[in-house]
């Protein structure tokens, strides 16, 4: 059942003291079914962010329009939740008090916000630090409470924006594990834009790559691998497959973006 239809959607920024405007977004079509996990994978300023923006109600298209469960997209709402690069946590809250934020402004009651908050602390691996603050964190934890505070409000998709970008590799990649296990859990739909190939292949069951700049939909690729998804899969040669088909389209466009493709 479709979710999310992107129709039609472009994205041009006016030009700066009187310049040439900047055509960030070719018009894209896109369906999103309930349960798909789909990373948006292309070359820096592709547009992956700016979709992702417009689809979260952070940003407006200047053609076409957003469906999320039937109903144009205008503003943000509590049926997406979004998870950015930067921590974006309240440093005056603890890490409970920021999971619980959005339940508060619900009017949800504090019982329930509790039951809720403890839920997902367990989830993402947060048990006894929820009366820390976000400066007595590392990066990772930090992201792992934004994603408890997304996910604690129920939302119909998640709206990722490379939240993992500013980690170590390490903690990176249990951070990709963390997300797939509640992912195949739970069955949140999931918007994710990444730089990173071997992340986009990893998570994903649709892989959708950009042109450059403009950015238009190139290739919109099924990862049938099998879940639940162990980190060894990356060692397969189906994974390997994927990896290398989608290095190559992202170089090309990455090329383009460069200037230096003949």
């Amino acid at each position: 059942m479709t979710l999310v239809r992107v129709e039609g959607v472009s994205r041009q920024y006016p030009g700066i003291h009187g310049g040439a405007p900047t055509q960030a977004l070719s018009p894209v079509d896109l369906t999103i079914a309930e349960n798909d996990f789909i990373t948006l994978l292309g070359p820096s300023g592709c547009g992956k962010s700016t979709l992702l923006r417009i689809v979260a109600g952070l940003d407006r298209p200047s053609t076409g329009r957003v469906l999320v469960g039937g109903r144009p997209v205008t503003e943000p709402g509590p049926d997406r939740g979004v998870v950015f690069q930067a921590y974006t946590l309240f440093p005056w809250l603890s890490v409970a008090q920021n999971i619980a934020f959005g339940l508060r402004e619900k009017g949800v009651p504090q019982r329930q916000q509790a039951e809720i908050v403890a839920e997902y602390v367990a989830k993402v691996g947060l048990r006894g630090f929820e009366n820390h603050y976000p400066k007595m964190l590392s990066g990772g934890m930090q992201q792992r409470t934004a994603i408890a505070r997304a996910l604690a409000n129920d939302p119909k998709i998640l709206l990722l924006d490379e939240p993992f970008g500013a980690l170590d590799t390490q903690t990176r990649a249990l951070m990709q594990e963390l997300l797939l296990s509640i992912w195949e859990a739970e069955r949140k739909t999931v918007l994710f834009v990444t730089h990173d190939i071997d992340e986009a292949v990893f998570l994903a069951n649709r892989v959708i790559v950009m042109s450059a700049r403009p950015g238009r939909i190139i290739e919109d690729r099924p990862i049938a691998l099998p879940h639940p998804r162990h980190y060894t899969v990356k060692t397969t040669p189906e994974f390997q497959e994927h990896r290398a088909a989608l290095t190559e389209a992202v170089r090309q466009q990455a090329m383009i973006a460069a200037g230096m493709a003949g």
